[in-house]
């Protein structure tokens, strides 16, 4: 149950990280329009949280298949 609280915050925390790659923040910023930068952080965050879900349902899946009992 420990590990998969673990698991659960270390993807929670990937959703509210707010990234972005600094060439793009600048161009944004520059132009002064706030809602249009607060746009490209949340599909950022957004598009980077599918490969977490997937690598982590992978690893869960795997976890699955080796604490079988048979």
């Amino acid at each position: 149950m420990k590990r998969f609280l673990v698991l659960l915050t270390v993807f929670l925390y990937s959703a509210f990280a707010k990234a972005q790659c600094a060439m793009c923040r600048a161009v944004i910023e520059s132009s002064g329009n706030k809602a249009e930068a607060e746009g490209l952080n949340d599909g950022i965050t957004y598009l980077m949280a599918f490969p977490y879900i997937l690598i982590g349902g992978i690893i869960y899946m795997i976890y699955r298949s080796t604490t079988k009992k048979t």
